[in-house]
């Protein structure tokens, strides 16, 4: 049963023209967006923020499967319903962040791994009673003069082949977020062989622990400068680089990629998809977006904590998920954007 668990999750999260929904950040994180629109953060204004974006009006249209974070799956939309209830009854798959956030293994190098494997096979079976039925586990890389080492390099990809293992014994569908950091000065060219050397190391170590690639996702990074480097590479050179690189490292049967939108604005994040799609090139995944800030941020600079605001941002949730929608068909054009 548990194969056919597996099977039936990612026929329904893997879609032509829909994407998944990062709704995953924590509170630190959450707290950090709603201070930013002047809104104290607390359990209700940050019940607040989900059901402002879990309840827009369509959005089935366009996202298919919701990560969620632990405390919103307890919490209740305005109607009373729990959320991953509320999501399942539109056909949308809800899932889980289930690692425990980052840790620092070696403050002066900035190495960096995560938390949250102790136990995880019982969380699982605790998240899937609640209505989950994929998860997520994220891992970082920071370019920096010595970062990453190989070292954490070897460290993370068995510590994603591990989380990934443990999800599909449960029923789960594992999307793995190898993440390197777009903080920095670095070049093109230093985020191409990072990512490289990341992305080989995750499927050696996936291979190693006989994971089943064909019902697991893969939410990677772009191929994109530093966001603080100078002269950073045009929407073409992103788009062919990451589309060159993925092709080149990742294995054919995995069934879907759903890029991280990673610090890049909503704007560039949309454009780079779009690219990826207009290259010309056939990919033998499907290749969609799991965006978080790219999706809510202009949503949360409409609502600022205020219920007179909810439709409007809402509006502007549904507006970024249907430009992102067309980007994942190759159909989005920058004249788009003026029609909100």
């Amino acid at each position: 049963m548990t194969n056919e668990e597996l099977k039936q999750t990612i026929k329904e999260i893997v879609t032509v023209g829909k994407g998944i929904l990062a709704a995953d950040e924590s509170v630190k994180t959450a707290t950090k967006r709603l201070v930013a629109i002047n809104t104290e953060s607390t359990e209700e204004t940050r019940r607040q923020y989900r059901n402002m974006i879990l309840t827009s009006p369509g959005i089935e249209k366009y996202i298919l499967g919701v990560i969620l974070f632990e405390e919103t799956l307890s919490q209740k939309s305005n109607d009373g319903v729990l959320f991953p209830e509320f999501l399942a009854k539109l056909g949308i798959v809800p899932g889980i962040k289930v690692d425990k956030g980052l840790e620092d293994i070696n403050d002066k190098d900035e190495q960096i791994t995560t938390k949250g494997l102790e136990g995880l096979g019982e969380r699982l079976e605790e998240y899937k009673k609640m209505g989950c039925r994929f998860a997520k586990w994220r891992v970082v890389y920071l370019i920096s003069k010595n970062t990453p080492s190989d070292e954490i390099i070897e460290i993370n990809a068995q510590d994603l082949a591990r989380y990934a293992k443990v999800c599909q014994e449960h029923g789960i569908v594992p999307i793995i977020q190898p993440e390197v950091l777009i903080d920095g000065t670095h070049s093109i060219d230093k985020s191409e062989e990072v990512n490289e050397k990341v992305l080989i190391k995750v499927f050696e170590a996936l291979e190693e622990e006989e994971v089943d690639i064909k019902t697991l996702i893969l939410k990677t990074s772009m191929i994109i400068s530093g966001n603080q480097a100078n002269n950073r590479a045009s929407v073409d050179e992103v788009a062919k680089r990451t589309a060159q690189l993925l092709k080149k490292v990742v294995p054919p049967e995995l069934p879907s990629i759903n890029f991280l939108s990673g610090g890049q604005t909503p704007l560039e994040a949309t454009a780079h998809l779009n690219r990826i799609h207009t290259l010309g090139k056939e990919f033998p995944w499907n290749v969609s977006f799991s965006y978080a800030r790219a999706l809510q941020g202009p949503a949360l600079k409409v609502w600022q904590g205020k219920d007179e605001n909810l439709l409007a941002a809402q509006k502007a949730f549904i507006f970024r998920a249907k430009l992102n929608s067309l980007a994942t068909k190759g159909k989005y054009k920058e004249e788009m954007e003026e029609e909100v």
